[in-house]
């Protein structure tokens, strides 16, 4: 088997060749587009053939009514088809567009009785093809004796040349690594990849649409921000020279977007890039989409209703648009069949306290078992899960290292709540013990506390009242001024969304900035910057409203079932490849 050197030296050969032919390897005179005057626009004729492919296949008529091989006069009406060459055999060459896959039958000699090859000038050219190379070819639709569709050449043109080799598996990259690091081989050689990111584009299309029919307008904000705010994240430093100033990528959008509520803009929203200096996983990427909308004159309960029918209206659309029912040879039904969520169903809707509650009442039953199993005593309840003095002491009791062994000693369960342990022990107040109490006990089986009416998927899940101590930037409950007016959906137990009512108070902002001093001066470098501008803004007067943010990675992963936040990045960031 020859190796990848000797491959890249037979076709730099060829493409020697092609110049002494009288050809440019990589001509820069193909144009899918000619202007007027110029004859054909091939792009619209590319276009056209796909359509009448798709027609064929959908109504066996059509396809019945279409010339074969043998049937063609030369009167024919003939279609463009151009892109990268993916598979060859024999005559037949299979050329992948962005509108799919389609197959071209080059003959370059005539055979009687069919006497219909290319000119002999483009036959040599023909003989020098590789795969991968980029190629147009112009004729007429036909049938083949095989039941398939075939462009009959009659012009062929060289258009580019690829030095190196495709996969060798043309059906895809089996490398994980590789396939994200050489996106470009990835996209090409995996048409459902590449399907992917044209659902994500349509997505945030489709998000733009249905936001500005409803009358919210799209702003940008800066990226460069000279202070950490708006998200508590640990945050990407940089400099700017000529001001000598410190500056920081922006975390999140929220406090800009909420000073223009200020002057008037009622209903504002922005999709674009943030960045935490935080850890790589299938969820997380160091840059990523946020969408952060804000509606003047709103609660978190509107943004419930909005949120719903948003991710609903999309998915709508989106079946709409990739969907082929009874088409085997089509990726995107396992976008929907093989989802582990229903998103037709309503969705679930609890308090944070209540859903901490009703994972232990479930550990007693057909759950894995927590610590708390009233047990010694040991159970919780709203009231002490209220209470800032009864809380800690009760949680020490059920996370007791002996209690944990003897409970669960021997059992995978003791490393998880051994774990569990050293996350709550750094809580530094009521809250923040309420807060880790849901992250521990509650977030990772989400999934399995709220299910479909048949039992066969998971509910997407809102839940609400999250403490004010992880709020920063959320507004009290009037309720309970310890918690806020708060949600965050989950979707199959990942978080896609958080929304709350906004903070409008310039004084309990203020305070709360200043607690976040605080928590830097401990060593908590994700707190924010105290923003004086911003609470200078809300002094003028910010009227009540709601804000929501979605991470749009997160939503497409969801929406086109997608395992990793890598499989809907086309670039994510990854470790610099090792010297050869």
């Amino acid at each position: 088997m020859p190796t990848e050197e000797e491959l890249l030296q037979a076709r730099r050969k060829h493409a020697e060749s092609l110049q002494a032919l009288g050809f440019k390897p990589y001509p820069n005179d193909f144009r899918s587009t000619l202007g007027a005057g110029e004859g054909l626009d091939r792009e619209a004729s590319r276009k056209r053939l796909f359509e009448l492919i798709e027609a064929a296949r959908q109504d066996p008529e059509r396809f019945q009514a279409l010339p074969t091989e043998a049937d063609l006069k030369g009167d024919e009406e003939e279609h463009w088809l151009f892109g990268r060459v993916v598979a060859k055999r024999g005559p037949f060459i299979v050329i992948r567009t962005p509108w799919g896959d389609a197959q071209a039958l080059v003959r370059t000699k005539p055979e009687p009785p069919l006497h219909q090859a290319i000119p002999q000038k483009e036959a040599a050219v023909f003989a020098l093809l590789d795969l991968a190379d980029h190629v147009a070819v112009r004729g007429p639709l036909i049938r083949t004796r095989t039941g398939d569709f075939a462009v009959h050449v009659r012009h062929y043109e060289h258009v580019s040349k690829a030095l190196r080799p495709p996969p060798d598996k043309w059906h895809g990259m089996s490398d994980i690594e590789k396939r994200y690091r050489e996106r470009y081989v990835d996209l090409f050689s995996n048409p459902d990849v590449a399907l992917v990111f044209r659902a994500r584009s349509f997505i945030v299309r489709e998000i733009r649409r249905w936001l500005d029919e409803r009358g919210f307008l799209e702003v940008e904000t800066p990226l460069l921000h000279p202070l950490r705010g708006g998200a508590t994240a640990r945050p990407f430093e940089t400099h700017h020279n000529a001001l000598d100033m410190k500056l920081y990528l922006r975390i999140a959008p929220e406090l800009y977007l909420k000073r223009l509520l200020v002057g008037g803009f009622d209903r504002v929203y922005e999709i674009g890039r943030a960045f935490r200096n935080e850890g790589i996983s299938t969820r997380h990427n160091p840059e990523f989409t946020i969408l952060e909308l804000y509606q003047a004159y709103a609660t978190y309960e509107d943004l419930i209703i909005l949120t719903e029918s948003m991710l609903r209206d999309i998915d709508l659309a989106l079946r709409r648009a990739f969907e082929r029912p009874g088409r085997k040879d089509w990726v995107p039904n396992s976008w929907w069949e093989n989802r582990p969520f229903d998103l037709e169903g309503p969705f679930a809707r609890i308090d944070l306290r209540d859903a901490v509650l009703l994972r232990i009442e479930r550990g007693k039953k057909d759950l894995e078992a927590t610590p708390f199993d009233d047990e010694e005593g040991v159970g919780l309840s709203r009231e002490i899960l209220n209470d800032p003095q009864a809380l800690p002491k009760q949680v020490a009791r059920a996370f007791d290292p002996a209690r944990l062994e003897r409970r669960f000693g021997g059992s995978p369960l003791f490393a998880r709540w051994i774990q569990a342990k050293a996350e709550l022990e750094r809580a530094e107040s009521h809250g923040e013990l309420v807060f880790a109490l849901f992250e521990k006990l509650v977030e990772p089986d989400l999934s399995l506390l709220f299910r479909s009416q048949d039992g066969k998927r998971s509910r997407p899940v809102f839940i609400t009242g999250y403490p004010f101590e992880v709020s920063p930037l959320a507004r009290r409950s009037d309720e309970d001024p310890r918690f806020t007016d708060r949600f965050e959906l989950y979707v199959d137990g990942k978080e896609i969304a958080n929304a709350f009512s906004e903070l409008n108070d310039p004084d309990d902002q203020a305070a709360r900035f200043e607690a976040q001093l605080q928590k830097r001066a401990r060593g908590d470098e994700e707190a924010m910057d105290f923003d004086a501008d911003y609470i200078r803004a809300l002094a003028h007067g910010m009227p009540p409203a709601g804000g929501l943010g979605i991470g749009i990675d997160r939503l497409v992963m969801a929406l086109l079932n997608q395992a990793s936040i890598r499989d809907v990045l086309l670039f994510p960031l990854l470790r610099p490849e090792a010297p050869r």
